[in-house]
């Protein structure tokens, strides 16, 4: 054109500018605002808005309210352009500063201008500033134009007030789906998935026919329930109807058949060609076999996507980390923590929370704590995240002191933070701050929620008040497994194997099908209580009646049952007749039965497995020295000894401690430095002296207390 000679006018421009911003040709747009600048058009009223959106979108603000304050009249358009282009770019307070403004002009909002922002109160909740909007609609006259209602009902909706998007809802005509999808969607996002069914079938039966963002709304809350006949009914109703198979509906429908389990139908759907190939549906693939189990496979299609030069996003990365947490993989999390960096992920709250979860499953607490502390605006869930990584790695008093953190930074506690630090206490055990946390779920409303229940039984009964966790477990309006586990469990502990049995078989009676944790809780029940043949009982019941597989844990409490009465061979019998290699805790048990029945050979055997599983363990070493000193073998004794300094492995000293008065005294073996040291030791010969008169005689061999052990006491 300018080769030709024609001068470009106000009307050419638009288009250009416009070009440039679909080429993302941000330099190519400056140079062109330089030759608009000199010929004078910058301050036209449709050069102008043209050059706003460019910069807008190309996230130039200042470039865009440079052109903007320039302009001498400014219609409603030029204000929404403006307007938009600071919501786009997340710039809230200039956003909300230029809309006073605007209102303040001869200029009204229009629709445009009230959809704009209502969406940003709705993506901020910031309800109170978005009920005042909803005043100005209605001053306006614009309550009953659709894409403000439907903007407002969202708001409402992301804001958790239902019942407000409710009856704005009932009260706004229903003409298309859009607006039935945004309530149903409101629904679903606030966890009502009954409500949002019955919403769906009254839309059917008003006549509106749902499309395809109706069932990536209405999807979740099937899959919520993860009933799969119903899941089946509603894909047969979009194949009948034609629904159009987008990007996201095929997300939602591989979602949903993925938490119901049926990895076939999934992967048919996948399969299924569509038009385009979306980084949506790899997540949501990726997020199933995670949540299947099926690690590996989920690790291969995000290889597969890398291979293909599909670019992972924020929510693909924090969907494939539990994959390497559960797999133990610290290399691959370590490439997907520097992918993150690279590409600027690391900020986001939920990605953070992921890379803690996978360096604290991969025993790098100091990483996940690292990352935490980096995280500038943390929510609920990242707190909970590291509370419960502490809680989970040995970690209680620092998982106990972050909860209090947590709350001097005004940060909103919810069920899983109370009951990770229930967790903690208990482990601790910290009857104190246990009974603290306890007063401050009744005050603020909070002791309804059955895990955070079934935490507190769990508290009570590891800090010795057994009372305490039946009055608990007594006033609990409803039960879950998870309940009844913790009550079963608390009676084992406790060497009560009659009520704990009584609590299983009421736990039947009332229709509530056992899981793995309650056949752990009775075989480790029996094992306390010595009861072989009844532990051997609830084993083969797990697997044979209720088809429970066994697990790891379950085989461990096997061995322990056997090994505490004295039936080395049959434990031995459990390890070799294991289904997969046993683990470092596996053998760790056996080593411990050969220790306290006097099984050298045996023990020999469990020492070569764990030096080659656990090899800086030093309570292995330490068990098999006392056992060989006891067998009279010295020669052996001095050779474990040598093979310790050889690895230098160090030695921990064993450690217990006691409560008294709420305070926590810390005693080490040998240990000199508490303030009355004088007379716990002058007490303690004198308690000697006494069991000696009753007949106690000490064992005189193997003097040496396994390192790590600890213990704990409460007056």
């Amino acid at each position: 054109m300018i080769n030709f000679g024609t001068s470009p006018d106000k009307y050419t421009f638009p288009y250009v500018v416009k070009a440039c911003g679909g080429l993302n040709a941000i330099n190519l747009g400056k140079w062109i605002h330089t030759t608009i600048r000199d010929i004078g058009l910058e301050t036209d009223m449709f050069v102008g808005s043209s050059l706003i959106k460019l910069y807008s979108d190309n996230n130039c603000r200042y470039d865009a309210q440079s052109v903007f304050d320039k302009m001498s009249q400014k219609d409603c358009v030029l204000w929404n352009v403006m307007l938009n282009g600071y919501v786009k770019n997340g710039e809230v307070s200039y956003a909300i500063e230029l809309f006073r403004k605007m209102i303040n002009t001869e200029n009204k909002p229009n629709s445009v201008t009230f959809a704009c922002v209502l969406s940003l109160c709705a993506s901020d909740v910031m309800i109170g500033f978005g009920t005042q909007n909803h005043a100005l609609v209605i001053k306006y006259g614009l309550e009953m134009d659709s894409p403000v209602a439907n903007t407002l009902l969202a708001m409402y909706a992301k804001c958790r007030h239902v019942s407000d998007s409710r009856k704005l809802f009932d009260s706004v005509p229903k003409s298309d789906s859009v607006t039935w999808n945004g309530m149903i969607s409101g629904f679903v996002q606030n966890g009502l998935m009954l409500d949002a069914q019955n919403l769906f079938r009254d839309m059917i039966c008003s006549g509106v026919k749902p499309d395809s963002i109706t069932f990536s709304s209405f999807l979740p809350s099937i899959s919520e329930s993860e009933n799969l006949d119903h899941c089946k009914e509603i894909h047969c109703y979009i194949i009948r109807n034609s629904v159009k198979m987008d990007v996201y509906l095929k997300s939602a429908l591989i979602d949903i058949y993925l938490k119901c389990r049926d990895v076939k139908m999934v992967s048919k759907i996948f399969k299924q060609r569509t038009t385009i190939v979306d980084i949506v549906i790899y997540t949501a693939m990726i997020s199933g076999y995670v949540l299947n189990g099926m690690n590996w496979d989920a690790v291969e299609i995000f290889r597969w996507l890398m291979e293909n030069k599909m670019k992972p996003n924020s929510v693909t990365l924090a969907s494939i980390l539990p994959a390497t947490a559960c797999l133990a993989a610290l290399k691959l999390g370590k490439e997907l923590h520097s992918y993150i960096l690279k590409n600027g992920y690391e900020k986001k709250c939920y990605v953070g929370c992921a890379l803690m979860d996978m360096y604290a499953k991969c025993g790098r607490l100091d990483l996940c704590h690292q990352i935490f502390e980096g995280v500038s605006d943390k929510d609920t869930v990242c707190w909970n995240s590291m509370i419960t990584s502490f809680s989970q790695n040995g970690k209680p008093e620092e998982a106990i002191d972050l909860f209090r953190k947590m709350g001097l930074e005004r940060a909103k506690y919810d069920y899983v933070s109370l009951s990770a630090a229930l967790s903690a206490c208990a482990n601790l055990p910290a009857l104190q701050s246990g009974k603290e946390i306890h007063g401050f779920m009744i005050r603020n409303l909070l002791s309804s929620d059955l895990f955070a229940e079934s935490a507190l039984i769990d508290l009570y009964a590891k800090c010795g008040n057994l009372e305490l966790s039946l009055h608990v477990f007594t006033r609990m309006k409803t039960r879950n497994e998870v309940s009844w586990n913790s009550i079963i469990s608390a009676y084992g502990n406790h060497g009560r194997l009659k009520e704990s049995f009584d609590m299983y078989y009421k736990m039947l009676e009332l229709g509530l099908q056992p899981d793995h944790v309650t056949f752990l809780s009775l075989i480790s029940a029996c094992g306390h209580a010595g009861k072989v043949d009844e532990g051997a009982h609830y084993f083969h019941s797990m697997t044979e009646q209720y088809g429970i597989t066994a697990r790891m844990e379950h085989y461990a409490c096997m061995v322990d049952l056997y090994g505490r009465a004295g039936h080395l061979k049959e434990a031995f019998e459990i390890v070799k007749g294991m289904p997969f290699e046993p683990d470092a805790g596996i053998w760790g048990t056996l080593l411990g039965a050969c220790r306290v029945h006097g099984n050298v050979d045996l023990a020999e055997l469990a020492s070569e497995r764990l030096f080659e599983l656990d090899p800086q363990n030093s309570g292995y070493y330490v068990l098999l020295s006392n056992l060989q000193a006891d067998a009279g073998r010295w020669e052996n004794v001095l050779r474990v000894r040598s093979l310790m300094k050889e690895r230098k492995v160090n030695k921990v000293p064993g450690y217990s401690w006691i409560e008294v008065n709420n305070q926590t005294h810390l005693f080490f073996a040998a240990d000199g430095s508490h303030l009355q040291s004088d007379k716990i030791y002058d007490l303690l010969k004198y308690l000697l002296l006494e069991m000696q008169r009753e007949g106690y005689v000490p064992l005189l061999h193997g003097r040496v207390q396994a390192p790590g052990w600890h213990g704990s006491c409460r007056i």
